[in-house]
């Protein structure tokens, strides 16, 4: 039976004619997604765990979940899986770090010393056809997924050898920290503020943050005086870690790669030590501890206790740690995207009611 015409590989287009191969290669790379780099090994990654909720923002299905229940929820979903979600607070970041392997690809092929972005949500798997889809329409490079359809993600964050999980629900990060997991809630800003493109900029408090609360815990117990009294007097020695340090640890590994290529002055990270701490009265100790980690930040900013929005402002960074909701907050209203550390003497003994836990609702 005559199917009529065939064009390359039985397409019509050809009239007949033996096929092309060129032309047969061009058409069907035309008709397959663009190709993207493989991914490294998890245990050779720096793996960043994001939730959907704080890749995206999804406020309107949250109040779809909390208002109407799961059913709707995820047929609310389905129907809208062509609809591509907002940018949510993580947003910047991971297009940063996509950045920043863009540059470590050129500059080591082989190498797979790079970010890995997981997405980590309790989402149901249903649901996962809308994440694919808007990942694809950004052209975000997220290959690994971990949907749990209502159960905690929190118990994978260490088969998928986490780094720092970022996400929008308190009592998750809580329970990662508690697991020793670098973790944080991500808040969005109260205004749009531009950041760079092909630098990733990453801000962090000192103490509670990347190092121990034992400093904090001084001036709580017994006040301001006794805490520089301490400080001086505990100068030389180094300060014990915090949740983040070793996030901190894996930037100054990447940072050291563009270093030997001679590129420090054009390293596509940069990093910040943002703290409250006076430098003249307990700075010397923050610096130490770090240069006895054979760590360091780009810059170091001691504030004495001055607001640290409007200087946050000025530096723009993809992302700003704290253990305090205060300076978090204070952070979003210059249009920062702050993320919270549930971690140290800091926090208010009282947790918040844990909201109706469901499948689909994503941290």
């Amino acid at each position: 039976m005559d199917s009529g015409p065939q064009g390359p590989l039985g397409t019509p287009e050809s009239g007949g004619k033996p096929p092309n191969w060129q032309e047969a290669k061009t058409f069907y790379d035309n008709l397959a997604p663009k190709k993207k780099p493989k991914s490294p090994k998890p245990q050779n990654a720096i793996t960043i765990a994001v939730s959907s909720r704080a890749l995206f923002r999804m406020e309107e299905e949250q109040r779809i979940y909390k208002e109407k229940g799961v059913e709707e929820y995820v047929r609310y979903q389905l129907e809208h899986e062509n609809e591509p979600l907002s940018p949510g607070p993580a947003f910047p970041f991971v297009r940063a770090l996509e950045a920043v392997n863009s540059r470590l690809r050129e500059l080591y092929p082989d190498s797979e010393d790079l970010f890995d972005i997981v997405l980590m949500t309790n989402n149901h798997a249903q649901v996962g056809v809308r994440l694919i889809n808007s990942i694809n329409h950004y052209n975000l490079f997220i290959e690994r997924f971990c949907m749990t359809g209502g159960n905690s993600p929190i118990c994978y964050l260490k088969a998928y050898h986490t780094n720092l999980y970022l996400s929008s629900d308190a009592e998750k990060v809580s329970e990662a920290i508690g697991e020793g997991i670098a973790a944080a809630t991500v808040f969005s800003p109260s205004k749009d503020v531009a950041v760079p493109q092909s630098q990733l900029r990453v801000a962090f408090d000192g103490d509670a943050v990347l190092f121990s609360d034992e400093s904090e815990q001084i001036v709580k117990a017994h006040g301001l005086d006794m805490f520089f009294e301490h400080e001086k007097t505990y100068e030389n020695k180094p300060l014990a870690q915090g949740p983040l340090k070793g996030f901190l640890e894996a930037l100054g590994r990447l940072q050291k790669k563009f270093y030997s290529k001679g590129l420090r002055m054009e390293c596509p990270i940069r990093t910040y030590l943002v703290t409250a701490r006076s430098a003249a009265s307990s700075g010397a100790r923050a610096l130490k501890t770090l240069r006895s980690w054979g760590l360091e930040t780009d810059e170091a900013l001691f504030l004495a206790g001055a607001p640290k929005g409007p200087l946050l402002e000025k530096i723009r960074p993809h992302i700003f740690f704290d253990d305090q909701m205060f300076h978090v907050t204070g952070a979003q209203e210059m249009g920062t995207v702050a993320a919270h550390v549930p971690y140290g003497v800091a926090q208010a003994p009282r947790r918040t009611a844990p909201e109706k836990q469901a499948p689909p609702a994503a941290q």
